[in-house]
């Protein structure tokens, strides 16, 4: 029997539904906002895959052309691979609720996504969320929810609860907010420089927001779920855990203690070997599993470091908890890129690579749920298999590669002036070496090398990542914890926390939270964001010493760009009939050319001598007569046609291909950017 409830958030009603569609998953749920509609269907296996040594959670998101009532471009017209978007949105839903399943319990769940309608208007991201969290919690999968969750927008200086992509267009703050009843569980997001104060109150709003869709989803579970399945958790042994512990004594301590990451991890897995052939000798092979020896030793890695930091405040590389490791920076380190740098914090290394271009290398995508469908600034960060000395599969970009170049490029978009920069602009980050939030190294040397290509940034960009390790009581409170500054791998993988912070000296410009805990109180996440703001301007400092603003001067390599006004009326003529004039122009100049419908034309070339022809032939085409103004000189051709530098004068009628929409604007004969 479906069963239906609504919340109000913030003046906009959220409808859930369950009993209706779906039936045959474990729990599934519509959730409307607007008239955009998205189904979530979670399933859980019956038992674990045998050997099954982790929790195999999948989370899948897909957007339908149809919802929106289009078509899908590609000669297939069928959606094929997922988008960034989609990708995104199924991270975003991942991470809040990974941390709520059973510990041990490895039975491999998947929790499914579709978008079945879209208004344009209302994003579909926040509402996979809610519909991830009702689904599991009507579902008899074991889960410790319900979570709320909503974009927050900040218009005019008021806080806006799930804004319209038009709404959003007014925003300096783009907040995604998860929690659950009394703590922050994760957000993620953008902001135009928003202070640590103001940041705090759009997290205690968002809170507040939350509880109304909390208490829907309780209800609905009362109403339409299923009773929670009996589970079995795989634990270690009492016994060999105890034994191994009693091998292992005080030796855990200095391996863990080695400062060099590739050192320790020697020292780490020659000592776990020699613990493991001891426990297969005294228990059996076939008692002492692989699995076995994995889980228990990582339990004692855990509980050491867990234990150094608690109770004898020494951190696995010997800093105190506020110190951020050595800093170098580089840049022009590689000669033909238009601009470079070089960014390492310890042991954590990127080189990034700025490349410009016309506004024709912008990207450009489809986008059913509205908002913005096209890109000048582009981040693509690359994770190699060599960063971290291993080997693996190599492919093209993984939902973490994505997730992170998607987190540097918000962070420092805020403070590039696109809508005046003639220039798209691409930020490429290799990962050179890797030990500790990449993503933020990240929007170190990208920033770097945006001021080395000349870039005209409105202030430098930085980050840091703040991480945590707590006690809890018996029910599961933090009791006692401490915040490390600038986290390593080890830190990440032991303790509780990975909390980035990028921003500027005046504010903030991009966030995101992952939790190992269920919940995390606002007051220490403010303790947290003080932290991050002190390392923050301390590595803006060590950026400035290297290089502190934009180069005057772009690279030789890089495209020159002028900007030439012309009657909008004249445009026709400056084409010519099916784009003869402009195409001999590129040809003869070596230039590309972009024309605006309001008469901009834009030269893009990295030759002087070819922008200065084509300059002068699209002013001798296009100039208005004046008194005592001399016009550029003409000649006659072979056949008696009027030429400027080459070029028919006056050819075709002003404004005819204008006004059907028919005209050539790109240099290379394409179409218009409006796509007629």
């Amino acid at each position: 029997m479906a069963e239906r409830v609504t919340a109000l958030v913030g003046g906009n009603q959220i409808i859930i539904e369950t009993g209706k569609l779906a039936k045959q998953a474990d729990g599934a749920v519509t959730v409307q906002l607007g008239e955009t509609i998205v189904l979530v269907a979670a399933v859980a296996a019956s038992k674990a895959k045998p050997g099954q040594e982790f929790f195999p959670l999948t989370v899948d998101y897909r957007e339908k052309a149809a919802a929106a009532g289009k078509f899908p471009g590609g000669y297939f017209k069928r959606e094929g691979r997922p988008t960034e978007k989609e990708i995104l949105t199924c991270r975003l839903t991942d991470r809040p609720i990974r941390p709520l399943f059973p510990k041990g319990w490895f039975n491999e769940v998947q929790v499914q996504s579709v978008l079945l309608s879209a208004d344009g208007e209302h994003d579909s991201d926040i509402l996979t969320i809610v519909g991830a969290s009702a689904s599991l919690a009507v579902s008899d999968i074991p889960w410790d929810g319900p979570l709320g969750a909503l974009r927050i927008g900040r218009i005019n200086g008021e806080f806006v609860a799930n804004p319209t992509h038009s709404q959003m267009k007014d925003s300096d703050l783009d907040l995604i907010y998860v929690g659950n009843a009394s703590d922050v569980v994760m957000f993620e997001g953008a902001a135009k420089e928003i202070s640590e104060a103001d940041f705090i109150r759009a997290l205690k709003f968002g809170h507040d927001c939350c509880q109304p869709l909390i208490q829907a989803q309780k209800d609905l579970a009362a109403r339409g779920g299923k009773k929670k399945r009996d589970i079995t958790v795989s634990v270690v042994p009492e016994d060999i855990l105890a034994e191994a512990k009693r091998l292992a004594g005080e030796r855990m301590v200095p391996a863990l203690l080695t400062h060099k990451k590739l050192e320790r991890e020697v020292a780490v897995k020659t000592l776990t070997d020699e613990i493991g052939a001891k426990l297969v000798e005294k228990f059996s092979a076939e008692k002492v599993t692989e699995n076995v020896l994995k889980e228990a030793f990582y339990y004692i890695q855990k509980e050491t470091v867990r234990g150094l930091i608690m109770q004898e405040n020494k951190r696995l590389d010997g800093r105190g908890f506020d110190d951020i490791r050595p800093i170098l920076c580089e840049v022009s380190i590689l000669p033909r890129a238009h601009g470079s740098a070089l960014f390492s914090r310890g042991e954590t290394q990127a080189v990034t690579l700025v490349t410009l271009g016309t506004t024709e290398d912008a990207q450009e995508f489809d986008s059913y749920t509205g908002g913005e469908t096209q890109k000048k600034f582009i981040l693509h960060y690359n994770f190699p298999n060599y960063s971290v000395g291993e080997t693996g599969r190599i492919s093209g970009p993984g939902r973490r590669e994505i997730g992170h170049g998607a987190l540097a490029e918000r962070s420092i978009e805020p403070m590039l002036p696109l809508d005046t920069y003639p220039y798209a602009v691409r930020v490429t980050s290799e990962i050179m070496e890797s030990n500790g939030s990449t993503s933020m190294a990240t929007v170190c040397g990208g920033t770097l090398a945006l001021l080395d290509a000349g870039v005209p940034m409105l202030r430098s960009v930085a980050g840091i990542s703040i991480g945590i390790c707590t006690m809890q009581d018996d029910l599961e409170k933090i009791s006692d914890y401490k915040l490390l500054t600038d986290i390593i791998g080890w830190e990440d993988a032991f303790c509780d926390m990975d909390c980035k912070i990028a921003g500027t000296e005046k504010g903030i410009t991009g966030f995101q939270l992952d939790l190992k805990l269920r919940g995390l109180p606002h007051v220490i996440m403010t303790e947290a964001l003080e932290k991050a703001r002190v390392a923050r301007l301390s590595i803006l400092q060590s950026m400035a010493a290297t290089l502190a603003e934009p180069r005057k001067e772009m690279s030789k390599y890089a495209p020159r760009i002028v900007q030439v006004k012309i009657n909008p009326e004249k445009i026709g003529a400056l084409i010519g009939p099916g784009g003869k004039n402009i195409k001999r122009l590129v040809e003869e100049s070596g230039c590309e050319i972009n024309i605006d419908d309001d008469g901009t034309v834009n030269i893009y070339s990295v030759s002087a001598e070819g922008m200065k022809i084509a300059r002068d032939a699209i002013e001798g085409m296009t100039a208005e007569a004046e008194i005592g103004k001399n016009l550029p000189r003409q000649s006659r051709d072979d056949q008696g046609i009027r030429r400027v530098c080459g070029i028919p004068a006056r050819q075709g009628r002003p404004g005819a291909y204008q006004r059907a929409g028919q005209f050539p604007c790109q240099a290379n004969g394409g179409h218009r950017q409006d796509g007629r």
